[in-house]
């Protein structure tokens, strides 16, 4: 009877062991052949806005690989709704997050999240920013940053500024712009960047650092005055704008892009989709389309991404601290 049972325990085991080498192989192949059915991108924000470079990457990504790359706007709460629908996706490669600056920024500013920002995601690829800019209404009379200071300095607590609303990215950069110039400025918040600058073009407020490509149609028209471009360098669309650095505030803020999956997706799909949106972003195509909307790219590598996305965790969550602004 001992040997029998033994003989039995050896063929369950060589029995389970073929079971699970299958189910290796089964996996392996599933994931060489990525994507073999259409891939969700999910957006936490309405259409018009952030959606517009992800459905553009969407559509360069299904005519290379063959899958349709499916934009899905789930707005709301800053992006959280959209974010909470991502971080449950299975873990497979076929559901992504779009993510925008304000990935980040609801980590430090919500005291309550129904996701673990850190824990439920990783990083697949960066793709770019899009600087904010300090506008100001033609009645200012300042026509420099330097010279805006000593306006603002000369009349504290006087000038009013706009944001998309408080704990915003939009605010914080504000908050961290007032800060390095050590002026004294009135916060009013709006519900959106449409109202924002609209009351910055009336005349309710004197200024607002919007993000450039929402300034430019106003900037056109003279409807606002452009001081400077809160970026490494200098922008294309307005290379006469000089930056923040040139003008003696080190401020490099804006909206970015980039791309998320949840926690536990293989590495070897993260991977993939890495090198495949990088190419597709060297190819002249795709860069040309991008920079008319002002978006300036700056991939890199899943490492590289995820530890950006923590070091601006920690940057925004000293700057609210420091302003002593209170999570929701």
């Amino acid at each position: 009877m001992l040997r029998a049972f033994n003989a039995l325990m050896i063929l369950a085991l060589l029995f389970f062991s073929q079971y699970w080498s299958d189910i290796a192989v089964a996996a392996e192949s599933s994931q060489a052949n990525y994507p073999h059915r259409p891939v969700r991108i999910l957006v936490g924000f309405a259409p018009g806005g952030s959606d517009i470079p992800a459905r553009i990457l969407a559509q360069k990504l299904y005519e290379k690989l063959g899958q349709p790359f499916i934009v899905d706007n789930r707005p709301g709460a800053g992006g959280i709704i959209g974010t909470d629908i991502a971080s449950k996706a299975t873990a497979d490669g076929y559901t992504l997050l779009f993510a925008t600056a304000s990935f980040p920024v609801t980590a430090v500013t919500f005291k309550k999240l129904p996701y673990d920002p850190i824990k439920d995601f990783t990083a697949i690829v960066s793709i770019g920013s899009v600087p904010f800019t300090l506008v100001t209404h033609p009645s200012v009379s300042a026509n420099s940053i330097k010279a805006f200071i000593a306006l603002a300095k000369a009349q504290p607590g006087k000038l009013n500024y706009a944001s998309t609303g408080t704990g915003a990215v939009g605010h914080l950069a504000s908050v961290l712009f007032n800060s390095q110039t050590g002026i004294s400025v009135t916060h009013v918040p709006y519900k959106g960047t449409g109202p924002a600058i609209a009351a910055v073009i009336i005349g309710e407020v004197q200024f607002m650092l919007p993000h450039l490509m929402a300034a430019m149609p106003h900037l056109l028209t003279g409807k606002l005055k452009a001081l400077g471009v809160a970026s490494k360098q200098r922008s294309p669309l307005v290379p006469d704008l000089p930056t923040m650095t040139e003008s003696g505030v080190p401020l490099e803020e804006g909206t970015w892009y980039g791309v998320l999956a949840p926690n536990g997706t293989p590495k070897s799909v993260i991977g993939f989709l890495n090198r495949e949106i990088i190419a597709l972003l060297r190819t002249k195509d795709l860069h040309d389309k991008l920079a008319s909307m002002g978006i300036m790219l700056d991939f890199a590598t899943p490492e590289e991404f995820w530890k950006f996305i923590r070091s601006e965790m920690n940057k925004w969550s000293r700057v609210i601290k420091d302003a002593g602004i209170s999570p929701e």
